[in-house]
């Protein structure tokens, strides 16, 4: 194989695994030391530069992180990095006088956003600065979209949600709530130079062909409708006895929120296995905590009605059958249909997008799907003045993956404004340089221990359940915050190799402790390679760190799967072929350009 390209911004970038999977590409071992220093406004600032929604994203966050946090490879548990987001957010102190301050200097530009969501937020927030006229148009009384009709305020406290969103607000966007765009051509009509739509997927599915469905109407509700109606106050009550449809974390949301306006046997009927549902499981932890019971492998059969009066379902008992592929088949059991008792049914099986105010004779073309044709690069639509974001773009997925496309998008409304390409985007800034202090010392903490994750303290239940605005969760004290960033392997502090000081004395490999690192002689296919290994590198989703011939002909290998960033090979090594240096990446932004 040939030699690998270090320096190529990729490379490191995959191996700080957390990072890599933040849609947003959060510097997460840079901000959690801060954490562990006591450093929490910087750690804030870290946060608010790449995800701008710390808080809200301590509480609320997907987390798809943690399944890639390497500490999941020395233990059972990766490190709680949405949770100590939290810590850095509960101790920010002021943070608002490190933020840019409007007003700015303009630029003779006007942008139009329509859906006052996280994506469109975060538009705003790098577009703002750069003395961009913008005006927000969304239906709601107030800014943060479904983070505010749709995540209940046990999760997700307004005060938080007020707070962040205001930072962005505060930066002169000219806000116009309650206000419904009925058409985007009067929009574009109105001489913006760009439109950003960020209107989410506001429309709840349901099972309409399902019998009795019409006829039990007043007792059966769209989940995401239900809970913007509970968050609006328009509704604060529901029956005795509730069944919630639907295996997402908008069900966990439902059946909770359910508990606490009366509900007292709420169940959660999914049709797949409890293993498949697609709800976090933390949420679905959080649901059966209090009291919520979830029946798997039932699928509806009808809603049954006496007199107009909903009664409850009745569903089909099935088995799930996976082929070779991996690929599921729900298979009758044969036993009698279930019937389940129940006052009000809330329907949460997914969200589609609904675009009824775009027409279609603008020159924006949509697929077969109803969705618009979006490139996925640029976020620019097949309309050159208009750009897509967060769910309205590519369909439902979470708050942190519309950040990120509301940075993307931000970058190519950016370039198109100054009549710039938005194809041609800079690469993102990189940086490596070295952590060592002395002989033996790094500026950052290496050794490896067994570690256990620490539980986030929540609040009595015999509590929560009587006020849906009481937080559940309390988050970490900064003793605990700190003892669980200190669990963090520092995955940014990268094993860089120098070929040409390598004596090839195999101290290394020696004292290495997950045996990741091999000195062996090289192969055309990787494959091969990849057996030859000390222990074989079985992973093939990260690289290997193959380094130039050595003076013997052998190269020196390196499994980045396994490696524990240690820095006990660098320690070992004689003549400083191994250092330890810190990679930092920085996606580009709009105020990069």
């Amino acid at each position: 194989m040939k030699p690998t390209d270090t320096r190529n911004p990729e490379y490191y970038h995959k191996v700080v695994d957390c990072q890599y999977a933040c849609p947003a590409h959060t510097p997460v071992p840079e901000y959690i030391r801060k954490i562990a220093a006591e450093k929490y406004t910087e750690a804030y600032m870290i946060n608010w530069e790449s995800n701008v929604f710390p808080g809200i994203l301590g509480r609320t966050c997907d987390r798809p992180c943690e399944p890639a946090c390497r500490r999941g490879r020395v233990e059972e548990e990766p490190v709680a990095i949405c949770r100590l987001k939290r810590v850095a957010a509960d101790q920010k102190g002021d943070v608002q006088s490190l933020m840019p301050q409007a007003p700015f200097p303009p630029n003779g530009k006007k942008i139009a956003l329509i859906g006052g969501g996280p994506a469109s937020l975060t538009v705003a927030r790098d577009l703002a600065p750069l003395g961009y006229e913008i005006h927000l148009f969304d239906e709601q009384i107030a800014g943060g979209g479904m983070m505010r009709s749709q995540i209940p305020a046990f999760r997700l406290p307004e005060e938080v949600l007020n707070e962040e969103v205001g930072y962005i607000l505060n930066m002169g966007i000219h806000t116009q709530f309650l206000t419904y765009v009925a058409s985007l051509k009067k929009v574009l009509d109105a001489d913006y130079d760009a439109v950003f739509i960020g209107t989410g997927a506001p429309k709840g599915r349901d099972l309409p062909k399902l019998p009795g469905r019409k006829e039990g109407d007043a007792q059966i509700h769209i989940g995401i409708e239900w809970l913007a109606s509970v968050a609006f106050e328009h509704v604060n009550k529901i029956g005795r006895k509730v069944i919630v449809l639907g295996g997402g974390n908008t069900a966990m949301d439902c059946c909770r929120t359910s508990r606490r306006l009366g509900g007292e046997e709420v169940k959660v009927v999914v049709r797949s296995p409890f293993k498949d549902m697609k709800a976090s499981p933390w949420e679905k932890e959080d649901a059966q905590h209090e009291d919520v019971t979830i029946l798997d492998n039932h699928v509806p059969q009808s809603f049954e009605v006496e007199n107009g009066v909903l009664k409850g379902m009745k569903f089909q008992k099935v088995n799930a059958h996976y082929d070779q592929n991996g690929k599921r088949k729900l298979v009758p059991t044969g036993e009698p249909d279930v019937f389940i008792p129940a006052d009000e049914v809330l329907i949460a099986i997914g969200q589609e997008n609904s675009f009824p105010w775009i027409e279609r004779d603008i020159g924006l073309d949509f697929d077969e799907w109803g969705m618009p044709v979006v490139d996925q690069t640029t976020f620019q639509s097949t309309h050159p003045k208009v750009f897509f974001g967060g769910d309205a773009a590519f369909g439902p997925e979470n708050v942190i993956t519309a950040v990120a496309h509301g940075h993307q998008a931000a970058v190519s409304m950016h370039l198109y404004c100054q009549g710039k390409d938005p194809h041609q985007r800079p690469a993102p800034f990189t940086k490596l340089f070295s952590t060592k202090m002395g002989i033996h010392e790094w500026s950052y903490d290496s050794p490896v221990t067994n570690d256990q994750r620490y539980l986030v303290p929540q609040a009595e239940k015999s509590l929560t359940l009587l006020d849906r605005r009481k937080e559940v969760e309390l988050g970490f004290d900064p003793p605990t915050g700190y003892k669980e960033a200190q669990r963090c392997l520092n995955c940014d502090v990268q094993t860089d190799f120098t070929a040409d000081r390598c004596i090839e004395c195999d101290a290394c490999m020696d004292i290495c402790p997950t045996s990741c690192i091999t000195f062996t002689t090289n192969e055309a296919e990787e494959d091969r390679l990849r057996e030859k290994l000390l222990v074989p590198a079985e992973n093939k989703s990260q690289d290997l760190l193959v380094s130039k011939p050595l003076k013997t002909g052998r190269v020196m290998v390196k499994d980045e799967d396994v490696c524990l960033h240690c820095g006990l090979c660098a320690e070992r090594c004689p003549t400083s072929a191994w250092d330890m240096q810190q990679f930092l990446y920085s996606v580009t932004k709009a105020e990069n350009l």
